[in-house]
């Protein structure tokens, strides 16, 4: 999906309403309301008939306490909802990095050759801290989703960095650094005979690794040694899901929304995301400009401004009639900064539609928040 023409406004109940779109990854920098976003079509799609499940990779618990959840964990848990009857179903989950690289290592690796992973200390490094280890992980989540066709829409709340959309070169940034030299340099001990150093024959590694052991450690590097020899017969394995993940981001049925608030460091990361999305071919489908400020009154703001003036040069003072009259020039003149700054994103961006979704009065915190959240992202 693409954006409409100049100005277009982007319709979300068309995109979850389509039964082709099966994926919606909701991108952008952090503390736009990406994940209350990602919540709130969510909970609108399950409303609307889609059995729909939301994964967040943001570690906060708002997303668990909205959805009146205790926690989340690394498996979908099914939302109750009350106060009106979904004609779908709503389930959730937080993304457990460990466990979902521990998941993939049982499903690649046979029972024994598992634990060996699994136990081995250089695995248990590099599960949680590697480079590009979350974002993978939140791909091959989404892989394991998408192939239960237990749910006929997802929704990805990607990793809230300022570089939101890492997750795309994960799959190939991580597989290279495991297929690396480095890391098959790892692996000769083993193939060349042994498990010690002593048994390498080449005198270039045999440098290399007294090299990396005295920065590192002896043990670690034996363990790293290890866990590529172990490693090595399911890479293949890795490999075709990291393809997999990489061509379901691109298919048709996957639909990407760039979340932005409209300010100038969030809507400049969002033309990097539109940006990095067609440089990637990604399926971009529109912008969502969140915690807009819409003017309530078409009273303008010179008006308002000196109609308070006169209200207090008057006889008789009227402090919240004044208040109120200040308070609405300010929010026009909000209002009309907002309306610059999307019209510059649209000017340089035309092909992306957009919706505004105006703030509300307080946090969402229910369900009954995100609901309203939903209502106002699809201009009910």
């Amino acid at each position: 999906m693409t954006g409409g023409k100049d100005g277009a406004v982007l319709d979300t109940d068309l995109l979850i309403d389509d039964p082709e779109t099966r994926v919606i990854v909701c991108c952008g920098s952090g503390g736009v309301g990406k994940t209350t976003t990602a919540a709130a079509l969510a909970l609108r799609a399950a409303e609307r008939g889609r059995q729909t499940v939301v994964l967040t990779i943001d570690p906060a618990r708002r997303l668990a306490q909205a959805l009146g959840l205790r926690e989340l964990g690394n498996y979908p848990k099914q939302v109750q909802v009350e106060g009106f009857e979904p004609k779908g179903e709503l389930w959730a989950m937080m993304l457990d990095m460990r466990r979902t690289f521990d998941d993939m290592v049982r499903a690649h690796a046979g029972p024994e050759r598992a634990e060996q992973l699994l136990a081995n200390p250089f695995y248990q490094t590099i599960s949680t801290s590697f480079s590009g280890t979350q974002e993978y992980m939140a791909m091959e989540k989404l892989g394991q989703l998408a192939a239960t066709g237990d749910w006929d829409l997802i929704i990805v709340d990607t990793p809230p960095s300022r570089s939101a959309l890492d997750f795309l070169d994960a799959p190939t940034r991580l597989s290279s650094a495991l297929d690396g030299r480095m890391i098959r340099l790892l692996t000769a001990p083993a193939k060349a005979g042994g498990w010690g150093l002593r048994k390498v024959v080449s005198a270039g590694f045999s440098m290399f690794a007294k090299a990396v052991s005295t920065i590192l450690g002896g043990q670690l590097l034996a363990d790293a040694s290890a866990f590529m020899q172990a490693f090595d017969t399911m890479f293949g394995g890795f490999r075709e899901r990291a393809r997999k993940t990489a061509e379901l981001l691109r298919s048709a049925g996957t639909a990407f929304l760039v979340v932005a608030a409209p300010e100038p460091d969030a809507l400049r990361e969002a033309s990097y995301f539109v940006e990095r999305l067609s440089d990637e071919s990604m399926p971009l489908s529109g912008l969502v400009a969140n915690r807009t400020h819409p003017v309530l009154a078409r009273l303008p703001a010179t008006d308002a401004l000196a109609a308070a003036d006169a209200l207090e040069r008057g006889e008789q003072s009227a402090p919240l009639a004044t208040a109120v009259l200040r308070l609405h020039a300010d929010r026009v003149a909000l209002a009309e900064r907002e309306k610059r700054l999307l019209a510059r994103f649209t000017k340089a961006h035309p092909e992306v539609s957009v919706v505004r979704v105006p703030a509300l009065p307080s946090d969402v915190h229910d369900l009954g928040g995100l609901r309203e959240i939903g209502e106002r992202l699809s201009g009910s």
